[in-house]
């Protein structure tokens, strides 16, 4: 009994190791993209369209490879995966943070796009997709494209601190997913964070900045700018940001002089783009004084 079971256990070895490991038809992928302070992470496989018809039927009336009205993985092999490690918004619909496969239902007009919590399924799930198991549901329009693209490809595009598009591109066919990160609340959290442990010149620094490029909460962005300069020094970029904040407070003497200094600690380090970026402010802002 012993040496059946050698035997069987040296065939079976034999034949793994015999085996060919061949090139996938459909390469896996696997994409990463920041968007503010969150990540989305996509892993999914990338069917080529090999001269095919992919969406709706071909001319000969039969269905093409992902027909009208039937589920779709959104690539090939296993079922697609995207995975959120904070809460999104799409289309006014908030989806908590965690891994989902990725499913559509293509239609000539319109898109259904399923974020669908259960993982486990090969491919689309078929008989054992369970609809009660979606997190979120959306539709999109189907946007015909000039240009063709041979392998099925999932992008992210108009980046922000609190938004991104996802792009799904096959053959001629593009949908977008407009997604929403509230980063501003994941921001403000780490700034009462630090605020609360010994903060530094840098971080007062830190928090001007990012209101600034907000474009939010100008007032108190000049307080963090005044303490990051009394206890960091006369630094060129501590100046650039002040002289920006007190802009759009409309404080147009104080940006003048704040950019002035922003210009001479920047010339004396040899930063020629701090330069001309000073100065330029320098003129604008005196145009707005001269025009009051």
């Amino acid at each position: 009994m012993k040496f059946a079971s050698l035997y069987v256990a040296m065939f079976l070895a034999a034949i793994a190791w015999s085996q060919i490991e061949h090139p996938k038809a459909s390469p896996f992928s696997r994409l990463e993209q920041e968007v503010g302070l969150s990540k989305i992470i996509v892993e999914y496989s990338r069917p080529a369209t090999k001269g095919r018809t992919i969406f709706g039927n071909r001319p000969d009336g039969q269905p093409g490879l992902v027909p009208y009205g039937r589920i779709w993985r959104v690539g090939a092999n296993e079922s697609t995966k995207i995975t959120f490690d904070s809460d999104i918004e799409i289309l006014n619909n908030i989806l908590p943070k965690g891994t989902y496969a990725l499913y559509a239902f293509p239609e000539a007009d319109t898109w259904e796009i399923v974020f669908h919590t259960n993982i486990s399924h090969w491919g689309d799930g078929r008989t054992a997709y369970n609809p009660e198991e979606d997190a979120l549901r959306i539709k999109a329009k189907p946007i015909k494209t000039l240009d063709f693209q041979e392998n099925f490809l999932i992008s992210f595009d108009a980046l922000s601190h609190d938004a991104v598009t996802m792009i799904w591109h096959w053959a001629r066919t593009k949908i977008e997913v407009p997604i929403k990160i509230n980063t501003r609340e994941v921001m403000e959290r780490q700034i009462q964070d630090k605020l609360k442990n010994n903060p530094t010149a840098q971080t007062y620094y830190e928090i001007a900045r990012y209101y600034q490029e907000q474009g939010i909460k100008y007032t108190e962005a000049l307080t963090y700018l005044n303490k990051a300069i009394a206890l960091g020094g006369d630094t060129y970029y501590f100046y650039r940001v002040k002289s920006l904040v007190e802009g759009e407070l409309k404080d147009y003497a104080s940006a003048i002089q704040s950019a002035q200094t922003s210009l001479n600690l920047a010339d004396k380090e040899g930063k020629d783009e701090f330069v001309r970026m000073n100065q330029k402010n320098i003129r604008r802002w005196k145009e707005l004084v001269k025009n009051k």
